[in-house]
Order: structure tokens, then sequence, then C-alpha cells
């Protein structure tokens, strides 16, 4: 079996009806980044930053697994599929697939908000976290597990060693503008397949190795099946 690594984005979610950051109709419209999804912002205002992240997780959770999630989760039937994503749902996950890696964490967890939180993570039951009632076992409250900007991204080592691995590498739903995710293009070894699946795909700057599908991922589905096909004989 080959193997095929995915790149995910938000755009992955965006028919779900998941908001993405960066179009103007996106979700840090009405919240700046420094208020929300800082260190400092949960050190300044805790209270804003859970809430935010409740009504966050209240989405996704109402949210399900589009076609495109469906998609890739049906692909484990012909290729070793390993996602690496830098969505912080779990719609690749509900829609059946099996090796999902999350750079930037998964909402649907929790993890202490201590100075040196532990190496554990509790799953949220519910929508919500409250600071007054929901403590990890260090005795700190607990906060989302989002790696936030300006702090590091402890699954980075491994993303990368999975897309070295790559016979295929599928990029999908994300504009390549969040780093150092977006440095993981670089890891596919030379000879691997390489595919972009973007509205924008022909403005991101990718070399003539990659094949452009200048398409939203649910709309490029019946292109991007022909192409896998093609490279999986």
């Amino acid at each position: 079996m080959k193997k095929l690594v995915v790149l995910s984005g938000a755009g992955m979610s965006a028919d779900s009806g998941i908001q993405t950051f960066r179009d103007s109709n996106g979700l840090w419209e009405n919240y700046r980044i420094e208020e929300v999804a800082t260190p400092q912002a949960w050190n300044s205002n805790p209270e804003m930053v859970q809430e935010f992240y409740n009504m966050r997780r209240a989405n996704v959770m109402e949210a399900s697994p589009n076609a495109a999630h469906l998609f890739l989760a049906e692909l484990e039937q012909t290729f070793d599929v390993h996602v690496v994503t830098q969505n912080i749902d779990d719609l690749h996950e509900r829609a059946g697939s099996s090796k999902v890696l999350h750079l930037h964490g998964n909402i649907r967890l929790a993890k202490s908000s201590g100075p040196e939180p532990e190496k554990k993570y509790y799953p949220i039951n519910g929508p919500s976290l409250s600071l007054t009632e929901d403590f990890c076992d260090d005795g700190y409250p607990l906060r989302p597990h989002v790696v936030w900007f300006g702090e590091a991204v402890p699954a980075l080592d491994e993303a990368g060693r999975v897309c070295a691995g790559a016979d295929i590498l599928l990029i999908i739903g994300t504009s390549l503008q969040v780093y150092p995710a977006a440095g993981l293009v670089h890891y596919a070894p030379p000879g691997s397949s390489k595919i972009v699946v973007d509205p924008g795909a022909k403005d991101l700057g990718l070399d003539s190795s990659f094949t452009q599908i200048n398409s939203g991922a649910v709309s490029a589905l019946e292109d991007l099946r022909e192409i896998l096909h093609r490279l999986n004989q």
C-alpha cells in the first residue's frame, strides 16, 4: 500500500459549518487574536478565552463530517493514510480516519493551565469548561488543548517524520499561511507525488511538481479521486 499523507487545514471543515480564521467572514472577524489565542490572553482574561473556546467547541459538536472528511476515511481501503491536520476539530476522527495527528491540538480535550503542564489530556464531555469547576490533577484550572500563537508545536517533529515517508502528499484546505506547519510541505521526499487542493492553489507559490486543483475540498473530490486512482496504478 502506498503511503498517502494528508496535510489538512481550515478549508477542510468549512463545508461542515466551522468558520475559518482568515476569510472575510471568518472567526477572527469579531475577535482580536491577541484577546483569545495567546498565553498572554489567558493570563490577562481567562474568562474571555474560556468563553471563546466554549463557543467554538459547541460549534464543533454541532457540526458533522462533510464529504471530504468521509472521502479521506474511505481512502484507507486503498492507501496507508496518515492525516496531519492544523484543525482543532475532531471531524477527521468522526468520519472514520484512523491515523490523525493534530498539530494545533484538539478542542474536545483539555489540559492543565499550570506553568509546567503535565503531559496529560482530559476529555471534555460537554461543550463547556468552567474556570471554577474543572481542574486538572495538579490543581490548576483546565484550559483547551489548543496550541496558541507564541506556543511551541509539540507534534511538529512527528509530523515531519510522517511527511518524510510519504509516497503521495495531499495538501487540502490550507492556504499555507501558518508556520511552522506550512513548512511541512518541504518534508516530502524527492520522487513523491504532490497534490494541492485550494481555491487559491495557483497563488500559493508552489513549484510545478505540485498538481493543482483550484477548488474547495468538497467540490474537488471527483478530480481528486481520478488523480489518486491514477497514482495508485
